[in-house]
């Protein structure tokens, strides 16, 4: 029922990928208008031509747009959007996968979340589902973030969408290869390069 317009995610978000399971599940709910998803992972996926906030200048003037410094940045920003699959508002700003080619090709794709002072944060878990729910477990009220990860997994198999684990310590927290913060940062500065501003 959903298939083309999974497709279309895919192609506008990911760049033709193959979806992960959990972001289908999650996707189609938000479809549905099932609330239950968004309530305990707090998601709002974009809808399609939302523009990716790492290409978004639309908050510029004319006057900052023209100032070559400016042009470095977003140029800079642009291409670390081909590395930053951004899906869904939530978290600190917005959440993703790093999908930078240097990663690994034998693990799921690394999350990662871009605030909106434009920094970069990983997440734990092998999904999205399982970084999020790492997340919203320290918002809940339980001082325990374990405690409140585990009932978070209970309530999200019970929704039909179990984690790869119920234990907050045994969450995948594999380090990223390259650093995206360092590596937005070259690639201004290669761009301030570009336009003489070094």
């Amino acid at each position: 029922m959903y298939d083309e317009r999974l497709a279309e995610f895919s192609r506008e978000r990911l760049d033709g990928r193959p979806m992960p399971d959990d972001l289908r599940v999650l996707l189609v709910a938000q479809w549905e208008g099932r609330t239950d998803f968004a309530h305990l992972l707090d998601l709002d996926f974009f809808e399609a031509g939302e523009v990716h906030p790492l290409l978004d200048t639309s908050y510029l003037s004319e006057k900052e747009l023209a100032d070559p410094e400016m042009q470095a940045v977003n140029a800079g920003a642009a291409e670390m959007a081909t590395y930053v699959k951004l899906v869904a508002k939530g978290g600190k700003g917005w959440i993703g996968y790093w999908v930078h080619p240097d990663e690994s090709p034998d693990r799921a794709w690394h999350l990662i979340e871009l605030d909106t002072e434009f920094s970069f944060w990983s997440m734990v878990g092998l999904t999205l589902t399982e970084g999020c729910a790492a997340e919203r477990a320290s918002y809940r009220d339980d001082p325990d973030e374990r405690i409140a990860f585990t009932q978070l997994a209970s309530e999200l198999a019970e929704l039909g969408l179990p984690l790869s684990t119920q234990d907050y310590d045994a969450l995948d927290d594999t380090e990223y290869r390259v650093d995206p913060q360092a590596l937005m940062e070259e690639l201004i500065e290669a761009e301030r390069e570009k336009r003489g501003l070094r």
